[in-house]
């Protein structure tokens, strides 16, 4: 669908000192919305391992803050990975307490855990964690079978983050998908933030390329999209744009996925778009630099302010970064 847009930033300005979305023109931050760290596996800091992630391999904090400095990325938001347990995000809680300013966490509930609100509250005593991520409901697989939110197994996931203001951070299986609107009425106050432009990965359809990324394969006309398409109409909702790569069958700057961004934008407006680059997994191809500048090749047309609330400014705004 095109768009109306009547002022295009200029392509020239990359300093994120000019980029201002306030009145008092303060510098709006630039914020990487998504992205993993993760240290080798040790008896310190434990984790599942992988094929992807094995035990000695490490994509330390460190080296994504040399990323941000050599881009001029200020702030990231750090989500848990290779195991929910407590014990398993030592790592993120040490990288949060040692970069207070830099960082804020998303953290992971274990499947089926008897009482997730513990299990939350111990995660966000002070730490830097502002919610949780998962991909399940729980909730009958039939979309005409009565709908009862209480008894969806998430539901005391969402009534906690409800409680505590956690934000819920979704990258829903298609097989989820139509129960996502239920839980969202009922909580209306929970932040809510669609992963990955709000793709919900069908069963079967996960891999990993040759470069360790992953590859979601997508259709045209994908109903689970369109069902969150429908989602806009919810003031609680944002979409993450990022993952590019697993989606598009091109390389960056991923110009077969223009469109799509273009109905995210159209949908969701620009102030509930957030950038991200799902570091580590875009290091060896396209590599850190170009996916700063993948918002401006998908939707050339933003204004100046645009461009700077989706590089960061709606990221502080959503999840209450600190001030630098």
């Amino acid at each position: 669908m095109p768009l109306s847009r009547s002022t295009a930033r200029p392509r020239n300005v990359v300093n994120c000192s000019v980029w201002t979305g306030n009145q008092r023109g303060i510098p709006m931050p630039r914020i990487d919305a998504h992205l993993h760290v993760f240290t080798k596996a040790s008896a310190e800091f434990p984790r599942e391992i992988s094929d992807v992630w094995p035990a000695e391999r490490e994509e330390p904090v460190e080296k994504l803050l040399d990323e941000m400095e050599k881009h001029r990325i200020d702030q990231a938001v750090l989500v848990q990975m290779a195991g929910a347990s407590t014990a398993n995000h030592r790592y993120l809680l040490h990288c949060l307490k040692a970069y207070p300013n830099r960082f804020l966490g998303i953290g992971l509930v274990p499947d089926g855990h008897p009482n997730p609100a513990d299990h939350m509250a111990e995660l966000t005593d002070n730490t830097g964690i502002i919610g949780f991520r998962f991909s399940t409901f729980g909730g009958p697989r039939d979309i005409f079978a009565k709908m009862d939110v209480r008894e969806f197994a998430a539901y005391p996931i969402w009534k906690c983050a409800a409680e505590r203001d956690y934000v819920l951070w979704l990258y829903p299986n298609a097989i989820n998908a139509h129960l996502l609107p239920y839980l969202i009425q009922e909580f209306p106050q929970v932040r809510v933030v669609l992963n990955h432009l709000a793709v919900c990965p069908g069963k079967g359809k996960f891999s990993w390329d040759e470069y360790g990324r992953p590859q979601i394969q997508v259709t045209g006309y994908n109903l689970t999209m369109h069902t969150t398409y429908r989602l806009a109409r919810y003031e609680n909702v944002n979409v993450h744009l990022s993952g590019q790569y697993a989606f598009s069958t091109e390389e960056f700057p991923y110009k077969d996925l223009a469109g799509w961004h273009r109905g995210l934008l159209t949908g969701f407006g620009a102030k509930r778009l957030m950038w991200a680059t799902d570091f580590p997994w875009i290091l060896e191809e396209p590599g850190y630099g170009k996916l700063t500048t993948v918002i401006e090749e998908l939707l050339p047309d933003l204004s100046e302010a645009e461009l700077a609330d989706i590089m960061g400014g709606n990221a502080k705004r959503i999840l209450r970064f600190p001030d630098l």
